[in-house]
């Protein structure tokens, strides 16, 4: 097999494992302030359980997280090294800041989390729940950076180095906030929220199944539909706003997005389908005008159509166009879960339905799917280029390695990250098992 694509998938293998974790620990980081805020607030014994029970599945994610998040810095100098050469001035600077700003931040107070209960005072304690929680979402602030950078480059120079072109950085803010760094990253906060929101509500609806924990399980679905509520349209509203930069900077990709391959004005919005490569289609149902409406908001929008550019510089169009046609369809599928779900559960209907209770506890699936699902058609679609525009993947790749090194480790890494995985879920299960302690419940507290 050709090196570029082993080393491809050897990266988006070792990426797609360690994002179970990140998410999960950003959103629910955010869960665990509203849950320790309750219990200041109300000084109610029952949140300062579901505080404690929580804290104990978020050390769990937070060590995973590392543990499969160590490699791919290794993987950018053993299998693209020459990628590394001509973005590292640029690339480097959010990695290091990520390390600095955000990691030493979250890891730093974590300990206080897990072991500050009786050491700390409930103030602390929550200052320090408030600070692991940005620190989780400052981590996410500076991976998007880089990321965004590729996609959308800005406020870079090309110079000429012994050892070939170099980017080299001009303005650190305007290569931070380049024109795709807040959509990407207010999209992947969202669907980090619902990660971690359906987590909780799927393990407080295993308990009502089982009928133990009742109190904690209701608590704790309550506070989670909201975050996944307030989520869920927000996911929505900052993919609209992606789409719309994208069909500036990246029209490509959008075009791939949709299977469209004909620029002109009234573009049809495709619901789902199967896209005709040789005859230049797709095979299903369409909304008339609405893409461009969508994009410009006026059915009189012309969008650009892959003809407009060469066929060598054009995204594999099949699999970009179901990535993302399917992470939009599990989008709306939360969308339903979550409203409806907050609907059902205020009418007290949610807790007492067998089947709709089955439904929240497999509902933990879905979001993890989506981000996956929308990691691999943001990247795909960006083919042929690693650094958008400017440097094509092909190029990217480290010229000293062969194919078979690059299966060997392919092999490992792919063991190793199972072996982790599996891991990771007998010791999730063991906890959520055991569920909450009583001594978890410590002291009810007076409200000042």
């Amino acid at each position: 097999m050709d090196v570029v694509l082993l080393s491809r998938i050897q990266f988006a293998v070792t990426i797609g494992f360690h994002y179970i974790y990140p998410p999960l620990s950003i959103g629910l980081g955010l869960v665990l302030v509203l849950m320790e805020g309750l219990y200041l607030k109300t000084g109610r014994a029952i949140y300062h359980q579901m505080t404690r029970f929580w804290v104990r599945i978020f050390g769990l994610i937070f060590a995973m997280g590392v543990a499969t998040g160590i490699v791919m810095e290794f993987e950018f100098g053993t299998n693209w090294a020459a990628y590394s050469r001509f973005v590292g001035d640029i690339f480097g600077s959010p990695l290091a800041a990520e390390g600095i700003f955000a990691f030493f931040l979250e890891s730093g107070f974590l300990a206080i989390l897990l072991f500050g209960w009786d050491r700390v005072s409930p103030r602390m304690h929550f200052l320090s729940t408030v600070l692991v929680c940005l620190g989780a979402h400052f981590s996410a602030v500076w991976i998007i950076v880089a990321n965004s950078w590729m996609q959308t480059p800005t406020a870079y120079r090309i110079v000429e180095t012994a050892v070939g072109r170099r980017a080299e950085i001009t303005d650190f803010w305007g290569a931070v906030l380049n024109p795709s760094t807040l959509d990407r990253l207010s999209h992947t906060i969202m669907g980090a929220w619902q990660a971690g929101a359906f987590f909780v509500i799927s393990v407080g609806a295993f308990y009502l199944l089982r009928r133990r924990h009742e109190e904690f399980a209701r608590r704790s679905i309550g506070i989670a539909l909201g975050v996944a509520m307030v989520a869920s349209l927000g996911q929505l509203a900052t993919g609209h706003s992606s789409a719309v930069t994208m069909a500036e900077h990246q029209p490509a990709k959008l075009a791939a997005f949709e299977g469209h391959y004909f620029t002109g004005d009234h573009a049809p919005l495709t619901l789902m389908g199967w896209v005709d490569e040789d005859g230049e289609r797709v095979i299903g149902p369409k909304i008339p005008g609405l893409l461009s409406w969508l994009v410009g908001g006026s059915t009189a929008t012309v969008v650009k159509g892959l003809e407009e550019f060469p066929a060598d510089e054009r995204p594999p169009v099949q699999a970009t166009f179901q990535f993302y046609h399917l992470m939009v369809a599990i989008g709306m599928a939360l969308i339903l879960l979550s409203w409806g779900g907050g609907v059902l559960a205020w009418r007290g209907i949610l807790f007492r339905s067998r089947p709709l209770l089955w439904v929240m506890v497999f509902s933990v699936l879905l979001p993890q799917l989506s981000n996956q699902l929308g990691w691999a058609a943001a990247e795909v679609g960006r083919q042929p280029w690693i650094v958008y525009g400017l440097m094509r993947t092909a190029d990217g790749v480290s010229d000293t390695v062969g194919a078979g090194s690059v299966v060997a480790s392919l092999v490992l890494f792919t063991l190793i990250y199972v072996g982790l995985l599996v891991v990771f879920l007998v010791l999730l299960d063991q906890k959520i098992r055991k569920g909450p302690l009583p001594e978890d419940l410590g002291p009810a507290r007076e409200v000042e």
